[in-house]
C-alpha cells in the first residue's frame, strides 16, 4: 500500500527535484512528504522538523510505520534553525501563514543559496513582496486545489524579481494556471470587502490603504477579464 497525500502536498513534493542529496520538510506535521519521496526514492535523506512534540511523534509514527527510521532525521526546532547552512539541498515549509513564513525565511539569510518550495495557506500578498525585496525570485508558480479550497505554490530562490501590487496579490506566474480566473475573483473579492470594511474611515492613512485595495482590485478584475478571454474558446 502506497502512502497517499492529500493534493495540496502531492503538489509540493512534484516539484522536489529528483535526486535530491537531502530534503527538509519544516512544520512537517506527520511527515507525510519527506515519507513519500523517500520511499519513490527521489530523494537520498529526509530531515522532518516541527516546532512542537506532538507534530514530531506523528512524524516518527509516519517513519516507523514505512521503514525509514534510518533515513528520516526528527528534529525539535524552530523554522530553519534545526539546519546548518547548505545541508538541505531543498527546503519545504507548508501549511503556514505569509507572516510566518516571512519570519522563518528572514532568521535564516543562508536560505538564498537553497531551493525554497512555500505554500503559504494564507496572506501570500505579504510574503511574494518580502521575497523580491529580499533578494528571492518565484522560479516557478502554481495553484492547488484541496478539498475546495485553492492554494498557491511557489518554488523560490535567491535572485532578482520586480513585483507589482497586482502581481503581491494576484501571483506572478500564474498566467496559464487553469485555476487562476477563480484565484482572481477570490482575491478581488477579499479586496473590495476589505476596502468596504475601510469605507467610513476618517483616518488619513486608512483612507489610503481602502484607495490602494480599490487600485489593486481594479487591475485584478482587468487581468481576470483577459484570462477568460483567452480562455473563451
Amino acid at each position: 500500500m502506497a502512502l497517499e497525500l492529500s493534493p495540496r502536498l502531492w503538489a509540493l513534493a512534484d516539484w522536489v527535484e529528483p535526486g535530491c542529496r537531502c530534503l527538509a520538510d519544516i512544520g512537517t506535521d506527520h511527515g507525510y512528504i519527506p515519507a513519500a519521496l523517500l520511499l519513490e526514492g527521489r530523494v537520498q535523506r529526509a530531515v522532518a522538523s516541527d516546532i512542537a512534540p506532538a507534530p514530531l511523534d506523528r512524524a516518527r509514527a509516519t517513519a516507523e510505520r514505512w521503514g525509514l527510521t534510518e533515513r528520516m532525521d526528527l528534529r525539535l526546532g524552530n523554522g530553519l534553525e534545526v539546519l546548518a547552512p547548505g545541508e538541505a539541498d531543498a527546503v519545504v515549509i507548508a501549511g503556514m501563514g505569509g507572516d510566518t513564513l516571512v519570519d522563518i525565511l528572514a532568521a535564516a539569510p543562508w536560505c538564498r543559496e537553497t531551493a525554497l518550495l512555500l505554500q503559504p495557506m494564507s496572506r501570500a500578498e505579504v510574503l511574494r513582496p518580502w521575497l523580491a525585496e529580499n533578494g528571492f525570485a518565484i522560479r516557478r508558480e502554481r495553484l492547488v486545489q484541496d478539498r475546495g479550497v485553492l492554494y498557491p505554490i511557489l518554488d523560490v530562490s535567491g535572485g532578482e524579481m520586480a513585483l507589482s501590487e497586482s502581481e503581491a496579490w494576484g501571483g506572478v506566474l500564474l498566467g496559464d494556471d487553469p485555476l487562476w480566473g477563480r484565484f482572481l475573483e477570490e482575491q478581488i473579492l477579499r479586496l473590495r470587502r476589505a476596502a468596504a470594511g475601510l469605507s467610513r474611515a476618517r483616518d488619513s492613512t486608512l483612507s489610503e490603504r481602502r484607495e490602494t485595495f480599490l487600485r489593486i482590485a481594479g487591475a485584478l478584475e482587468e487581468k481576470k477579464g483577459e484570462f477568460e478571454y483567452a480562455h473563451s474558446s
